[in-house]
């Protein structure tokens, strides 16, 4: 689970987003792919990597303002 960005020449950057090793989006800003890697997320109730679950957990509720009532231990 990964966006991969690229920028080239003049261009803005483009990013695509890849689940399980296949490329599910391509050619999205970057803010639009975190978006929709979140929503992704939800609508293939996958789980939060171990290494990124807390970073994950603070885009859910800081950005999205998903679940932001309901505290995390850490």
């Amino acid at each position: 689970m990964k966006i991969v960005t690229t920028r080239g020449g003049s261009d803005p950057a483009c990013a695509k987003i890849v689940l399980e090793g296949t490329e599910v989006l391509t050619d999205v800003d970057i803010p639009r792919a975190c978006a929709l890697l979140m929503g992704l997320i939800y609508a293939l109730n996958l789980s939060y990597p171990k290494q990124l679950k807390n970073t994950f957990e603070v885009f859910q509720k800081i950005f999205l303002e998903l679940d932001d009532l309901k505290g995390s231990p850490k």
